[in-house]
């Protein structure tokens, strides 16, 4: 049997692909399908969690043991009837650290597998994929407070505002540079003591 997945960008604009993993491979083989559906750069940290109908994150299921003792589960742990029971079943995916992506995935249908295809295999592809992670807050600035790194704006303050106030043209108005203050540049002699 072959799960067709619908993977969703998170993005403003609406890009999405479907792509058809064997349901006797695992997660790891859907990180593939989806690494490549959307051209993602390097070889970033990821994880699966299973989610509710609403997309809310449950449980992780990362790409590498990041537990303590050593025995936690991974991608390649869990095979997809596990991690998409029914259809209708969802995941949230996350690749990368500083760049964070984010998708929503779906389990449209489950279908006969087709001879002599590889799977994973994207079938559709809809919208343009950005060249870096898209911002989910809508601001100009790109920052987004989904992200693994958020730059905190409040942590400075108004910092223009702090200085419109005053002007540092009339900083040096009380100091002549053409007079000399007493005892400045004065020339000491030295005496040979032989």
């Amino acid at each position: 049997m072959v799960y067709k997945i619908r993977v969703i960008l998170d993005a403003k604009d609406t890009i999405f692909r479907d792509i058809e993993v064997k349901g006797k491979q695992t997660l790891w083989n859907l990180h593939l399908g989806i690494k490549s559906a959307f051209s993602l750069p390097g070889e970033e940290l990821s994880s699966f969690y299973f989610s509710d109908d609403e997309w809310n994150e449950g449980k992780a299921v990362p790409l590498e043991d990041m537990s303590d003792d050593g025995d936690g589960e991974i991608m390649s742990d869990v095979y997809l009837p596990e991690g998409f029971p029914a259809v209708g079943e969802k995941m949230r995916f996350q690749y990368g650290f500083i760049e964070l992506w984010d998708f929503f995935c779906e389990l449209l249908e489950i279908i006969d597998e087709k001879p002599a295809v590889n799977y994973p295999i994207t079938v559709y592809r809809f919208g343009n994929v950005p060249l870096k992670a898209p911002s989910k807050t809508g601001s100009a600035n790109g920052k987004s407070k989904n992200s693994a790194m958020p730059l905190l704006e409040d942590d400075f303050g108004d910092f223009e505002s702090e200085f419109k106030a005053s002007s540092f043209e009339d900083e040096d108005d009380d100091y002549n540079d053409d007079e000399e203050e007493d005892g400045y540049n004065d020339v000491f002699e030295e005496d040979d003591e032989d």
